[in-house]
């Protein structure tokens, strides 16, 4: 039986949404181990001079708890 957590992260990109969260999660898997999948919840943009300047992302990320019994 697995038992899995979730947390939230936020990341960003100059150039897309799937950009920040492929960036995110490639951020969180160094430190997180056995991430699952994610739920991108939220979706925002920063706007410089009238011109989207940064794409960002708060996501739910799922992994997989290690009870140390494997």
């Amino acid at each position: 039986m697995s038992v899995a957590k979730i947390i939230e992260i936020s990341a960003a990109s100059p150039s897309s949404f799937e950009d920040a969260t492929r960036r995110g999660i490639a951020t969180a898997s160094k430190t997180v181990k056995g991430i699952q999948g994610a739920w991108v919840s939220e979706q925002k943009v920063r706007v410089t001079d009238g011109l989207i300047s940064e794409f960002r992302v708060t996501m739910r990320v799922t992994f997989v708890i290690d009870d140390g019994n494997d």
